[in-house]
This record gives C-alpha cells, sequence and structure tokens, in this order.
C-alpha cells in the first residue's frame, strides 16, 4: 500500500478501562511527565518488573504479564513490554509505558496517557508514535494489537481526527468501488493498481464455494467520475500465537482495504456491505507466501474523505468474489 496507513490507526486511538479498576486512583499525566516517562531506562526487561524512579515514579509491569514477540511477513522480530506507570505518592496511576525493542536491539519508548489527560498531550502521544512508525514498519498496528489483547483497550471513533465531516461535500451515492491504488493480484503474481486493469486481463479471484484462488478474465474496468467520495478504511491482521513459558510468539501479517462505504464484503456472519463492518469481524485474505486463504480479523475501521478522485470497479466473467490487496470482497 502506498499511504496512509497511519491516518488510520491515529484517529481511533482514545481510552482504555482505569476507571474500572478502582484499584488506584487515575489523575492527569503532566506533560513534564511524559516526557519524562519516554525516558525512564528499565535495566533488565526480563527480570525487573517494579522500578523506582527518582523516588517519585514508579514502572510495574503490567499485570505481571510477558513480553510479546512478534514476527511480521518480513521475517523481522519485534519485543514489546508493557509498564503502568504510577506517581509514587498516593500510588495515582498516570498511564502506561510501552517499551518497543526492534531487531537490533534498538528501543524505542512512549507513554499512553490514561483517559484523564488533557487534549493536548493525546496530541502530543499522536506526534511521538507517529515519528516511531516513519522509522519502524507498521509499529503502530503492533502495538495496537497488543494494546487491544491485553487491556480490553476501548477505540472510540474520533472521526477522520476530529474533523466533521458531515460538514463536507463527501459523495454517498450507489457507486460501489475502490480508489485507483488498490492492488489486483494478475494471472502471474504480480499485482498492479486496479486503474490500470483493463478488459481481457487476466486475475487472481477467489470462490468462495471451494475456498480456492481462481483465474478469471476482465469484461470491464468500470470508472466513475472523479468526486469527493467518502471511503471506508478496514485494518486486519492474522495472528497465529504460540505460548511459551517467558513470552508471547506471535506471527503477525496484516492486510488493508479501502472501498466506498456500500460496497458488498463477505463476513463469518454473512454479507455485509463495509461501512457496517465492525472491529472483530473476520474475513478471508490471501496470503500470498502460499496462495492459502486465512480468517483476519478487523480490528480498525476508519471513515474518511481523501479528495476529488475517481474510483473504480471491475466486472468478470465468472462472478467469484474479487481480490484487493489480498482481501476478498464480492463483485456487486
Amino acid at each position: 500500500m502506498r499511504r496512509r496507513t497511519l491516518a488510520l490507526l491515529l484517529s481511533l486511538f482514545s481510552c482504555s478501562l482505569y476507571a474500572q479498576e478502582n484499584a488506584v486512583t487515575p489523575r492527569p499525566l503532566t506533560l513534564p511527565e511524559y516526557e519524562k516517562a519516554k525516558t525512564f531506562a528499565v535495566k533488565n526487561l526480563d527480570t525487573d518488573s517494579y522500578v523506582k524512579f527518582e523516588n517519585q515514579y514508579i514502572l510495574d509491569r503490567y499485570e505481571m504479564r510477558k513480553p510479546y514477540f512478534i514476527t511480521g511477513d518480513d521475517g523481522l522480530k519485534k519485543r514489546i513490554d508493557l509498564y503502568k506507570l504510577f506517581a509514587k505518592e498516593g500510588k495515582q496511576e498516570l498511564g502506561l509505558v510501552f517499551i518497543y525493542t526492534n531487531e537490533k536491539g534498538k528501543l524505542f519508548q512512549g507513554c499512553l496517557p490514561n483517559f484523564t489527560a488533557d487534549v493536548s498531550l493525546w496530541k502530543k502521544y499522536f506526534e511521538d508514535i507517529h515519528a516511531i512508525d516513519k522509522e519502524e514498519k507498521n509499529f503502530v498496528l503492533k502495538l495496537s494489537y497488543v494494546l487491544s489483547k491485553e487491556l480490553g483497550f476501548q477505540f472510540y471513533k474520533s472521526i477522520n481526527q476530529g474533523k466533521d465531516l458531515s460538514k463536507e461535500s463527501l459523495t454517498y451515492g450507489n457507486d460501489i468501488c475502490f480508489p485507483g491504488d488498490q492492488l489486483v493480484t494478475m494471472e502471474d503474481g504480480t499485482t498492479k493498481d486496479i486503474e490500470t486493469i483493463k478488459k481481457g486481463d487476466k486475475i487472481v479471484s477467489f470462490d468462495p464455494a471451494t475456498n480456492r484462488s481462481i483465474i478469471t478474465e476482465v469484461e470491464e474496468l468500470v470508472t466513475h467520475e472523479p468526486k469527493n467520495y467518502a471511503l471506508i478504511k478496514l485494518c486486519l491482521v492474522h495472528a497465529d500465537e504460540r505460548e511459551s513459558p517467558r513470552a508471547h510468539q506471535i506471527k503477525f501479517d496484516q492486510k488493508e482495504l479501502e472501498a466506498t462505504p456500500n460496497h458488498p464484503i463477505k463476513t463469518l456472519t454473512g454479507d455485509k456491505e463495509i461501512k457496517d463492518v465492525k472491529s472483530g469481524d473476520i474475513i478471508l485474505c490471501r496470503d500470498d507466501r502460499d496462495n492459502s486463504f486465512h480468517r483476519y480479523t478487523v480490528i480498525l475501521t476508519n471513515e474518511s474523505s481523501e479528495g476529488v478522485q475517481r474510483v473504480y470497479n471491475i466486472v468478470t466473467r465468472y462472478k467469484a468474489s474479487l481480490l484487493l490487496n489480498g482481501v476478498a470482497v464480492n463483485q456487486k
């Protein structure tokens, strides 16, 4: 994908369930404390579970959980450790510190504020994880997966990073289609942007009756006139998890799909329009490494506008499901 992985993820972070724990009293994290928390060094992540700093702050390993080791489709293994951040006085909970270690041993550290933090501090947090994501591919996605799994994290939707899309001139019409940069897999295994597909091209499709790939011929590429289309982006993950005595081992693969809100897609619980797909829905996607299909879980959805552009749809000779970015979607 060439565009906008991070915009989706940043727009969906909000608060966790600190208030329901009742064991501590949260208080707002200040900006100086936030900056300081990013510098607190844990000497040994394997053994240090309770560490004091400046006789004022405590890092306490979250629920004594094991670290996560996440291996992406690039074969590189990352580690994520989580620590609760407390103010020693009054044992007040301030947030959650994450320590991300890449395959070269380089550390990236951040602090997720609790729900009482000021909006300006959340803005700083978003800027910081954005900066890490530029250096570490899919960092935000991997972090959000761990947070959602370990914390019962709630993502409260802040549409398009706080913009009121209802005030924009978005098109929600009957056009059922995709932006031009969504990828189609060709018969020879290469991929092409949907906007470059031509009549007669042989593409890989999905036969839901057999759960297998099939090759089908394009009869038409439908092109809709440029408008400011409303678009829904789905972020999906497939995670093979294995427990060891000292760690969570995860083989991690992710896919994205962007389409107009009314495009139909098959989920484990039945056909839905993409605008009705929710976090937790299961969708079949193709693993390009072995051409098999696996169940991917939707972990994030977002509605946005990308400005005036054309959108496209494919009509094929056999009415099998289309594959866009490896995600099986219905033909309209």
